[in-house]
């Protein structure tokens, strides 16, 4: 299986603060990686420095992230465009934010799909209700015809995910999409996701505190703590064996989601 991310060495600090230390890893084309830790421990700066959303604050520091042969931190504002939306899409935590509540939520997908590609009106409706049908919506047009405080908090991250796809990106990054979510519906997002892999092949980074949810989902996963690797490995050998006591006090903290 080829590798279709990878970080060497990276280092990212946030007003010269330190926040992660010479992290390294690896992410193969259809797989999922989880990236498990504590607040604070570096996580989501991971995931968030891929796409150049760190803020003004934050910095990459050291090290590179390379796609495609590109080191990601290097790529003007131009070249940014292109890769962020076509080829890495973003979930984030809190869907909510990241609609505009006075806009219908179709309104505001086509326009993040034609900031990057043209299409007709006619031609995204379609491919957003297919979207929204795969992922278990079977009114998908009400749902570009809504408002966002007419749906859900759960109705509203499983949209993102349909939204993150619509550009057919080759990586989603995924930023704690399920912690606010209650229990059934947490399931129905790492089903979702799930799906995605299966159907698209798509290859996912899952940002979580909850290793309940990476066992569930995950081929790999990265153990972070105050933005330092613990363990990296084989899910299931981690969680089977796992070598360090940080580790074993994250399995201890939450429940399992078995794999679907």
């Amino acid at each position: 299986m080829a590798e279709i991310l990878r970080y060497e060495h990276v280092g990212i600090s946030y007003n010269g603060f330190p926040a992660v230390k010479d992290v390294s890893f690896a992410l193969q084309e259809g797989d999922i990686l989880g990236i498990v830790g504590e607040s604070g421990s570096g996580k989501s700066s991971l995931i968030r420095a891929a796409m150049g959303l760190l803020g003004p604050a934050g910095t990459v520091t050291r090290g590179d992230i390379i796609y495609k042969g590109y080191n990601l931190p290097d790529l003007s504002e131009k070249d940014r465009r292109k890769v962020n939306g076509p080829e890495l899409g973003m979930i984030f935590q809190n869907a909510g934010s990241s609609f505009c509540p006075i806009r219908k939520v179709g309104v505001q997908l086509y326009e993040s799909v034609i900031a990057h590609e043209p299409m007709a009106k006619d031609v995204f409706e379609k491919k957003a209700v297919d979207l929204l049908q795969k992922i278990g919506f079977d009114d998908g047009s009400r749902i570009l015809g809504s408002y966002p405080f007419e749906l859900s908090g759960g109705m509203q991250q499983r949209v993102a995910i349909a939204a993150s796809m619509l550009l057919g990106p080759a990586v989603i990054l995924a930023d704690e999409p399920t912690s606010a979510l209650d229990v059934y519906v947490q399931k129905q997002v790492v089903e979702e996701l799930l799906m995605m892999r299966r159907t698209f092949g798509t290859s996912i980074i899952l940002v979580t505190h909850n290793i309940g949810v990476v066992g569930a989902m995950a081929d790999r996963v990265l153990v972070l703590k105050d933005g330092k690797t613990v363990e990296y490995g084989e899910t299931q050998q981690i969680l089977h064996a796992p070598g360090m006591p940080y580790t074993r006090a994250l399995m201890a903290a939450v429940p399992r989601l078995r794999r679907a």
